[in-house]
């Protein structure tokens, strides 16, 4: 995917030039003072690894549940 950077002070007024290379594939960064603050993607467009090792499973996940579980009060 290709990757545009946009300093926000300097955003078109027109949007739809910005989203016509949305919808060509390419990711838009608006920056303020150099710090990438928002990102404009398509909709339904997955990217792989965004978010990786910021969830897990322990190893004991599909372990049975304990019988004091299941009854209440304990």
């Amino acid at each position: 995917m290709l990757t545009k950077t946009v300093n926000i002070l300097k955003t078109p007024k027109d949007w739809k030039e910005l989203l016509s290379h949305v919808l060509t594939g390419t990711e838009i960064i608006f920056t303020e003072n150099d710090t990438p603050v928002a990102r404009l993607v398509p909709i339904g467009q997955r990217i792989a690894g965004l978010h990786a090792k910021t969830a897990w499973m322990r190893e004991d996940f599909d372990e049975p549940l304990p019988d004091s579980f299941w009854i209440e009060g304990k």
